[in-house]
């Protein structure tokens, strides 16, 4: 007799399932997060801020934040800590190897940002899987055991030295590489420039001019007092000197190449009628958000301006011409591998375009303003010397005395050229080449 059939059950046994390989050290995500920005960076030729939407995808809130602070850094100190891996290896590792990556990574972390040893090789090894894990983990180890320090002063990529060395000389180089040496201060600046003394004690903050405040260590920029009412916005000091060149509002104004919009609420707030012009409906968006974040109005036209005219003649013009924008290397490190001759010769045309076109559109009287955050001669004062050339109609008009901030001056031409080695003592400043040009 055979036994009774069991019913088959409704819940099927549980299979063991294979074993996924070993997890990552807690950690590892945003080393590989920054390791995809320097790729991107290095290799492609993108902006930090280009690469971190995709490379920090899957990390989130401080992780993220840590994953651009180690690739900024990296590049910062990029050929010192490359001198220190050839220090300690036979033969030299290719620029792009992962195992060069990975010890930039993990000695940028404890020789920059203070990471325990420990925790920067452990979280970096898992970078190289498959590949010279012993070569990353002994060079690292005789880095350490050796005490390695990096110099005070960056040195500075020798092809973006030489060339600003050919430009400002020797002192500015060594200014622009002390500069790059740590992160710059938050710059702010104030709606109404009569309450300047009020938003420096509320930020804890020091001022450099009217209408500006600095401010050392601050929380995430949106918690901070009068953020969110408007009444100020982030804008390097440098940043502002163009629409200080205008002064008090005196009729209608355009700012062109506008977004992200710090200096038309500049114009805005200065009284200025103000239409902003640009071509990046991102960017564009970007403008519209501080416009409502302040409550100041501007009218604002997406357009690109070699196609676009306005409907009539203007009182003053701002231009904020794109650009190759090594000015702001204090706050993009990566400016100091991306730009290249080929980049400033284009960029360099597409201004020289543009200033012809807005120049038509002053009126007799009217100024025209053309900045650029810049160190480049080719973006600055080639670009200036070359249009008054073109044009007759306009001159030059210097700052007048007590415009500018404080440890700032013209230079004998009447324009004005920043360099990040200026202001050193109190926090530096932006590279910005910047004129003004009348209309007769």
């Amino acid at each position: 007799m055979n036994p009774p059939r069991r019913r088959p059950s409704s819940v099927r046994p549980v299979r063991e399932q294979a074993p996924r390989g070993p997890v990552e050290p807690l950690g590892t995500a945003p080393r590989r997060a920054a390791l995809r920005v320097l790729d991107a960076v290095l290799r492609r030729g993108e902006s930090i801020e280009q690469a971190l939407p995709q490379a920090t995808r899957a990390v989130h809130g401080p992780d993220r934040a840590l994953a651009h602070a180690i690739a900024a850094e990296t590049l910062r100190r990029l050929p010192d800590l490359d001198a220190l891996i050839d220090s300690a290896t036979k033969q030299p590792l290719p620029d792009d190897a992962k195992a060069r990556m990975a010890l930039r990574i993990a000695l940028a972390q404890t020789l920059v940002l203070g990471t325990p040893a420990h925790a920067a090789i452990a979280t970096v090894l898992p970078l190289v899987d498959g590949g010279p894990k012993r070569l990353v983990h002994g060079v690292f180890g005789t880095l350490s055991r050796s005490n390695a320090v990096l110099p005070e002063v960056p040195t500075l990529p020798a092809a973006a030295a030489d060339r600003w060395r050919a430009a400002w000389g020797e002192a500015a180089v060594q200014g622009i590489a002390r500069a790059v040496a740590a992160p710059p201060p938050l710059d702010v600046t104030i709606a109404d420039p009569s309450q300047t003394d009020r938003w420096c004690a509320e930020l804890g903050g020091i001022s450099l001019a009217p209408g500006h405040v600095r401010i050392a260590e601050h929380p995430p920029v949106p918690d901070m007092p009068g953020y969110a009412e408007g009444a100020w916005w982030v804008q390097d000091i440098a940043a502002s000197i163009p629409v200080r060149l205008l002064g008090a509002g005196a009729g209608d104004a355009l700012d062109l190449c506008a977004a992200p919009g710090g200096k038309t609420l500049q114009l805005a707030a200065a009284g200025w009628t103000t239409t902003a012009v640009d071509l990046a409906p991102k960017r564009i968006e970007r403008l519209r958000e501080n416009l409502a974040r302040t409550g100041l109005a501007v009218t604002v036209v997406t357009a690109d301006l070699l196609d676009w005219t306005p409907p009539a003649p203007v009182d003053a013009v701002l231009l904020d011409a794109p650009c190759s924008a090594t000015g702001i290397v204090r706050r993009h490190p990566e400016t100091l591998y991306r730009v290249l001759p080929r980049l400033i010769a284009e960029m360099a045309e597409v201004q020289a375009a543009l200033l012809a076109r807005a120049a038509d559109w002053v009126k007799p009287g009217g100024s025209l303003v053309y900045a650029s955050c810049s160190l480049e001669r080719e973006e600055g004062e080639a670009q200036a010397e070359a249009f008054l050339a073109a044009r007759p109609a306009f001159t030059v008009v210097p700052p007048a005395p007590g415009l500018l901030p404080a440890g700032i001056a013209a230079t004998g031409q009447g324009w004005v050229r920043t360099l990040p080695g200026m202001l050193a003592d109190a926090g530096g400043c932006d590279g910005f080449f910047v004129a003004r040009f009348v209309r007769a």
